[in-house]
């Protein structure tokens, strides 16, 4: 299947002397939700931007449904939302104007059964009439998504939707971009929030001082690299792990009343089996265990340590 968006060689150096991106090589594939995840100054806005039309590459090539960004701008910008981190909207003016010019800037003509559609869906309908000043926070992100989506596009860019926002209307915005998602539209998110990508996204981007790390289905990245710890509860409290059980690395919590394995999920043998025969050996009993999967959060943080 041909991907919706195909980034290729794509670099960006600013006056400065910067260098935002490195080289960056990603596609999307139509109908997926793609989460782009990097500390702050990583590429992620630039990236965005760029495939958006707003800052232009150094070199490299954007295609969006097979035509490129340069050369068709209209057709392509057409067909891509943006929903930026800024909460930047016209103060004076009501829900329902803004919302309505947005879709104008487009070329699209009026529809105000869309309009309606998207600003229910968005529980802003009862707000329809109100200037956006007098929104809360919550609601000027949610009017920002409603802009986005006026005009009705096939791609929606979300730059950090959820930042700043409470848990509540964080879950309700999950719930909003899981719907547009069902309905056909391509969602590509950047966020600081681990759980958010590890809650919605189909596939995973780790972006990390301009480089693309890794590009890997939410799953498959988890079993590649993901790890598995193995907890004891002793029966009885030990001061030190004995030296006979130094090769399986174990740590011993502050009260010694407990021993961490850290195993390869991936490895053909885990060693437990000959863990607890050592243990056995050395006289160690355990009351209870359980095992803990390292969360996406685990993953990057260990990725993007790797960069520094």
């Amino acid at each position: 299947m041909t991907p919706v968006i195909a980034v290729s060689n794509l670099s960006k150096t600013y006056a400065t002397g910067f260098q935002a991106l490195k080289r960056i090589n990603l596609e999307i594939r139509r109908g997926e939700i793609f989460a782009l995840l990097g500390p702050n100054g990583a590429g992620k806005t630039t990236l965005i931007s760029i495939v958006c039309g707003i800052v232009n590459p150094s070199e490299g090539e954007v295609l969006v449904d097979g035509r490129d960004i340069a050369a068709h701008y209209r057709t392509v910008r057409s067909m891509i939302g943006l929903v930026p981190q800024e909460l930047t909207t016209d103060a004076f003016e009501s829900v329902w104007a803004t919302t309505s010019f947005s879709r104008g800037l487009f070329g699209r003509p009026p529809n105000a059964a869309h309009i309606e559609k998207i600003l229910r869906a968005l529980s802003l309908w009862e707000k329809k009439d109100d200037r956006v000043m007098t929104l809360s926070g919550g609601m000027k992100r949610r009017l920002l998504i409603a802009k986005a989506l006026s005009h009705e596009p096939q791609i929606l860019f979300l730059d950090e939707p959820t930042a700043g926002v409470d848990v509540e209307l964080r879950k309700d915005m999950w719930n909003i971009v899981r719907a547009l998602r069902d309905s056909g539209v391509t969602i590509i998110l950047t966020t600081h929030y681990i759980e958010e990508a590890e809650e919605m996204a189909d596939r995973v981007g780790v972006i990390a001082k301009g480089e693309l790390l890794l590009v890997e289905g939410k799953e498959a990245l988890m079993r590649k690299l993901g790890r598995k710890q193995l907890t004891l509860q002793l029966r009885e409290r030990l001061a030190e792990v004995p030296a006979a059980l130094a090769k399986y690395r174990l740590e011993l919590n502050a009260e010694g009343s407990a021993v961490v394995y850290t195993y390869d999920t991936q490895a053909e043998r885990t060693g437990i089996t000959a863990l607890l025969d050592d243990m056995g050996a050395a006289g160690i009993g355990f009351i209870d265990l359980h095992t803990d999967q390292s969360s996406l959060e685990d993953i990057f943080v260990d990725l993007v340590r790797t960069t520094r």
